[in-house]
């Protein structure tokens, strides 16, 4: 009987990590391309890492982490 309480929470627990993980790579990426140098882009260096910065940071607290 305990066991049938338990593996539904595990479940639920592995499914939040995996949502969890999936929007910190999301930032992750986010982070990467505002750092990005794009030889073909006129917009400064600064600005580009700032809205990548912003971007990271919005989809961090979209989830509450």
């Amino acid at each position: 009987m305990m066991t049938e309480n338990i593996v539904p929470n595990v479940y639920e627990r592995v499914s939040i990590l995996e949502s969890q993980v999936q929007v910190l790579a999301q930032a992750v990426k986010a982070l990467a391309e505002g750092l990005e140098k794009i030889p073909s882009q006129d917009t400064e260096m600064e600005e580009q890492a700032a809205r990548g910065a912003r971007l990271a940071h919005e989809l961090l607290l979209s989830q509450g982490l």
